[in-house]
């Protein structure tokens, strides 16, 4: 079986940031072929390395064809030029102005290919005022706003694990450039894609101001200065071999808790079947919690933990994820080629598409390894001849059955550009985002996750109720679900079902684990997900097991939405070339194992080599965060290479240190880490950090200042890209900041901001205007309880009254 983007050919010239954005679209099928300039890409040697490359490279790189282009000669731009005319889409991280120097900008080849889709990635975006600025993932983790929710109250914020920031990028580039792509196939017209990686992880990491987790509740909302104690939020407990994570979100979770706890008379209050509550008396409740634990292994609690509908998770380190059954029964990770010569256990990939994994194929190419096997195609005129101006995905209509951070994020990409997303709604079963709302009318989330969307109250247990799902199937492009593995089929909505209504049907089913493998049937959450992934293991200060510092996080719901819009698009524009449409599986720890694959390959071949680093970056020197004067105000540098240690010196005013020994190498700088920190740290004390961090960064240092989710409304470049508009509601007290948009196109309009629809609010219409009842047939089906309406909206009188 083919891939969807079969046939699609992209040049990548990305180095560092963005790399995993050509990987992606190269697992989903694309010809990607990798150009790079005379030395190869600088990150071929970053570190760590197996066989003289470094680990995130091959994974970043696996499935890519390699050529190599001098554009300082006529011949070496010429061929760049021959390639990117033949191409659908080039994908490229270089410093600006460098292509247009030798006469093959964005803008000089679009000009001879309209229908070309160039995708421009940089650290802060093509234009603002921080547009020349340079980013490491520490740097973009601390301008987000992540840093400022991570660590312990009171204590040095601490810096998520190295990976996620890039593969977030990567993620987020992929989607806006099928977007892209998928109108260039119905209108004829190419676009420029200006994405930010900035943007992409302060919208698409963990927002601040975007659809948040079940434990909202449990947070305060008055944007406290100091980190809040997250640990609470899904507490660790250790046990007999190792430590294991609940998480008690729901009311019924809770009371199987309390019972398995013996029903302590101090808790059988009833106002402790509330988030808020359970939270405050964290003190008195965690204890109980951990002495029961204590006695038994992680297996057992796990077990009992599921037999009493209590969700709970082992806490996996990297090697005992690299030997669970699971990830290897389900094709999570898979052992290949990852340097010639050289194998490893690695992540195979994000999704399964019509039961092919897409994913590792291929190892990276050497440096213009595929010179003499990559040649033009001759190139097609793009198709298509669509209006410009409608939204990329007008048209398509999608069903809309998730639920939760996940489910609101996925629909949410489809409907912001121009799909008719219809989210189903049981009154009986309310969605747990709509739960969320502590005391208000309309819960944020709600309002940031539901926007452009209608809904349809309608009781799928109802036989009746299903037959009306199977109509507006009929007539759908697109099915989303997020339940446990086997729920849609035993409601009989199996895609193999669904597809003999409607052959060009795209299903997409997500769960925590997956259809296949032991874990199968575990409850799922996010953060039992980045437990059992190894992801929590590393999200710690050094030689604290017990305080995981991941509980603000909801990670990886937001990018694994986003890994799984793109599959869906990907599918759709391969339904557009064969007529038939196919299931999409997508398991979120598979998001989690990915982007934490050089941890998983470094520790494969050489087994307790990779602890918790906290804030120092094992292989560089000076870099971390570091207090700034004022009350928790923190910078984060991070020194790249020799010629950024060179460049800070002269900032510090310490030019002697430029030819110091200790500092020549950075094997050198990391050996005398702790003196090299005390330089950098003792500059920035007396300083305010983003004056700190300017200073750097007009010498070439990559820094930012940690931002808190308040600075980012008015941080500089993020108004000056205007990357936050407004989303309103009747039942809002004020309006919301929300995401503009998933990157700057030149022609693609920004989203329109409707608001979140009510429970079944389009219920009438939905079922007069796609299926053709009339109102009388409504109101039956109103009166018999199959079809909802809003609470509170009149009801049809009694039938014969």
């Amino acid at each position: 079986m083919s891939l969807p983007l079969d046939g699609v050919r992209v040049l990548d010239l990305t180095d560092g940031l963005g790399e995993s954005c050509g990987r992606y679209l190269a697992d989903l099928g694309a010809e990607v072929v990798r150009v790079e300039l005379p030395g190869g890409s600088r990150s071929r040697s970053a570190a760590p390395t197996v066989a003289g490359t470094s680990i995130a490279f091959a994974l970043r790189n696996a499935n890519k064809l390699g050529v190599s282009v001098d554009l300082a000669t006529g011949a070496g731009a010429e061929r760049f030029r021959e390639l990117a005319l033949d191409a659908d889409v080039v994908v490229e991280s270089l410093p600006p102005g460098l292509l247009a120097e030798h006469g093959v900008s964005a803008a000089e080849i679009r000009s001879a290919a309209p229908g070309l889709v160039w995708t421009s990635i940089s650290p802060f975006g093509r234009t603002g005022p921080y547009r020349d600025w340079a980013a490491t993932e520490e740097v973009l983790y601390a301008m987000s706003g992540v840093l400022s929710r991570s660590g312990a109250p009171g204590a040095e914020p601490l810096l998520p694990p190295a990976g996620l920031v890039e593969e977030t990028v990567g993620a987020h580039a992929v989607w806006a450039t099928l977007l892209a792509y998928r109108r260039r196939l119905t209108t004829g017209r190419g676009e420029t894609v200006d994405v930010s990686a900035f943007e992409a992880v302060v919208h698409g990491f963990d927002p601040g101001f975007g659809t948040q987790g079940s434990a909202a509740a449990g947070r305060s909302e008055d944007f406290p200065r100091g980190r809040p104690n997250a640990a609470d939020f899904y507490p660790v407990f250790a046990c007999k071999d190792g430590h294991v994570r609940i998480c008690l979100l729901a009311k019924r979770q809770w009371r199987a808790m309390f019972e398995w706890l013996g029903e302590p008379a101090e808790f059988a209050d009833p106002k402790y079947d509330t988030i808020p509550a359970r939270f405050a008396a964290a003190g008195a409740l965690h204890p109980l919690i951990g002495a029961l634990f204590a006695s038994c292994t992680q297996a057992e609690l796990v077990a009992e933990g599921a037999r009493r509908g209590v969700p709970v998770g082992g806490v996996h380190t990297l090697s005992e994820v690299l030997n669970t059954p699971h990830f290897r029964a389900s094709g999570a990770l898979v052992d290949a080629e990852i340097a010639p010569g050289t194998r490893a256990t690695v992540p195979s990939g994000y999704v399964t598409v019509g039961g092919v994994r897409a994913g590792i194929r291929t190892r990276a190419p050497q440096p213009g390894e595929h010179d003499g096997l990559v040649r033009p195609r001759g190139r097609v005129a793009p198709a298509g001849a669509g209006d410009p101006s409608v939204a990329p995905l007008a048209g398509l209509r999608v069903l809309d059955l998730g639920v939760i951070v996940f489910g609101a994020e996925l629909s949410r990409q489809f409907a912001d550009y121009g799909a008719d997303v219809i989210k189903i709604e049981n009154a009986n079963f309310p969605d747990g985002l709509r739960q969320s709302k502590r005391g208000a009318a309309l819960a944020a989330s709600v309002a940031w996750g539901h926007r452009n969307k209608r809904s349809l109250g309608v009781d799928l247990r109802n036989p009746e109720g299903a037959e009306l799902f199977r109509r507006l199937v009929a007539d759908a492009d697109v099915v989303l679900a997020n339940f446990k593995p086997g729920t849609l089929a035993a409601m009989g909505l199996s895609y193999e079902s669904l597809a003999e209504i409607n052959p060009g049907i795209v299903v997409s089913e997500s769960s925590a684990f997956g259809a296949t493998g032991p874990w199968r049937t575990r409850l799922g959450y996010g953060p039992l997900v980045r437990a059992s992934c190894g992801v929590s293991a590393l999200w710690r200060y050094p030689g604290d097991e017990e305080l995981l510092c991941d509980g603000q996080t909801v990670y990886p719901d937001h990018i694994a939405a986003h890994i799984t819009a793109s599959a869906v698009l990907a599918a759709l524009i391969a339904r557009d070339r064969t007529g038939h449409g196919t299931d999409i599986e997508v398991a979120q720890a598979d998001t989690a194992l990915m982007q934490l694959g050089t941890q998983l390959v470094a520790e494969g071949l050489d087994p307790g080599s990779v602890t918790a680093p906290g804030n120092s970056d094992p292989y560089a020197a000076p870099g971390g965060v570091y207090a700034c004067a004022g009350d928790d105000e923190w910078c984060v540098v991070s020194v790249r290479d020799d010629a950024d240690w060179q460049a800070l010196c002269v900032v510090l005013g310490r030019g002697d240190l430029r030819h110091d020994e200790r500092f020549a190498t950075a094997a050198q700088r990391i050996r005398h880490r702790d003196r090299a920190d005390a330089l950098l740290a003792g500059w920035l004390s007396a300083r305010d950090p983003q004056q700190a961090a300017a200073i750097l960064q007009a010498a070439g240092v990559p820094a930012g200042p940690m931002l808190r989710l308040p600075q980012l409304l008015t941080d500089p470049q993020l108004s000056a890209r205007e990357t936050y508009a407004v989303v309103e509601h009747d039942l809002l007290a004020a309006g919301l900041p929300a995401a503009a948009r998933v990157a700057i196109f030149d022609e693609i309009a920004d989203p329109p901001m409707r608001p979140a629809p009510l429970p079944g609010e389009h219920t009438r219409e939905i079922c007069a205007q796609l299926l053709a009842m009339p109102a009388d047939e409504i109101d039956e089906l109103i009166r018999a309880e199959v079809l909802q309406l809003p609470a509170g909206a009149r009801r049809p009188a009694p039938a014969g009254s």
